[in-house]
């Protein structure tokens, strides 16, 4: 199986921005346990190259990437450092063609219909649909009604009560921010406890909504 079809099948990619880099191997470790086992730590965190080199070698089970890239000279020494896939909030072709180039998974962030086909056209494998909760899941149904052939992953206000409607809409997986995980609050035990159980009622949901 590809490392793109393990994304897809997890469902969720969890987006860690603003934790302290103390406790992102703690958070992945919890995320982990919960079934969520591919996720991206925002390029403005402190240190984020040598904490995706350590996450990466310390939990081979779970895919990391780099998220809020915009440049395609971010996004080389993000893949040098060991991320699997770089994540964007927009379009830049530059940074999809070096990612491609460097055989990396490209998932381009994109709103509008012809921003997703440019996206695609340029190789993004998978497509962010950002931010998803300004138009909500009926939006993406009808974005992938003329394009059934482009992966559309809804990323931005995507929770709990509303993830089934996502992949029911054509979602192939969703990306999850603070409503999976919550940086501002204290990473005790008890929080990454929290985590784990949040995680799987993620997963649970997800598998529940593709059946």
């Amino acid at each position: 199986m590809s490392l793109l079809q393990e994304i897809q099948n997890n469902g969720v990619v969890a987006i860690i921005r603003g934790a302290k880099p103390e406790t992102i191997l703690s958070i992945a470790k919890a995320l982990r346990d919960g079934g969520v086992k591919t996720l991206e730590i925002t390029v403005e965190t402190p240190n984020v190259l040598t904490l995706i080199k350590q996450v990466s070698e310390e939990l081979d089970d779970v895919i990391v990437g780099a998220g809020t890239v915009l440049d395609p000279e971010t996004a080389r020494v993000a893949i040098m450092a060991g991320a699997k896939f770089i994540f964007s909030p927009t379009v830049n072709v530059e940074t999809i063609r070096l990612t491609k180039r460097y055989g990396v998974i490209s998932i381009a962030g994109a709103l509008t219909p012809t921003e997703i086909l440019t996206a695609y056209e340029n190789g993004s494998d998978v497509i962010k649909v950002f931010p998803a909760n300004v138009f909500g899941p009926k939006y993406l149904k009808d974005v992938h009604g003329p394009l059934p052939h482009i992966p559309l992953m809804p990323t931005g206000g995507v929770d709990l009560s509303n993830v089934s409607d996502y992949i029911k809409a054509g979602g192939v997986a969703v990306g999850l921010g603070s409503s999976l995980v919550d940086t501002k609050r204290d990473i005790t035990d008890e929080y990454l406890l929290e985590l784990t159980a949040k995680s799987n009622d993620f997963v649970t949901a997800i598998k529940k909504a593709r059946s």
